[in-house]
C-alpha cells in the first residue's frame, strides 16, 4: 500500500513549477539545452493555467 501512495505523489512536480520561475544557481552546470528547455517548461506552464483559469470561468458563469 505504501508503495501505491508513493506513486501518486503530486509534492515534486509543485517544486518543480517554483523551482522552474526562480533565477538559476550560478554554480550549477548550465547548457543551452537545459536554458532552452526551462524556457519552453515556462512557457507551457503559464498556458496551462491560463487556460485552466477560462476553463473554470466558463463553467462558474454557465
Amino acid at each position: 500500500m505504501n508503495k501505491f501512495v508513493d506513486y501518486f505523489k503530486i509534492g515534486p512536480v509543485f517544486t518543480y513549477f517554483i523551482r522552474v520561475f526562480r533565477k538559476p544557481d550560478p554554480n550549477a552546470p548550465t547548457s543551452q539545452n537545459l536554458r532552452m528547455m526551462h524556457g519552453i517548461n515556462r512557457i507551457s506552464i503559464v498556458m496551462f493555467l491560463f487556460c485552466l483559469i477560462v476553463m473554470i470561468v466558463r463553467a462558474c458563469t454557465r
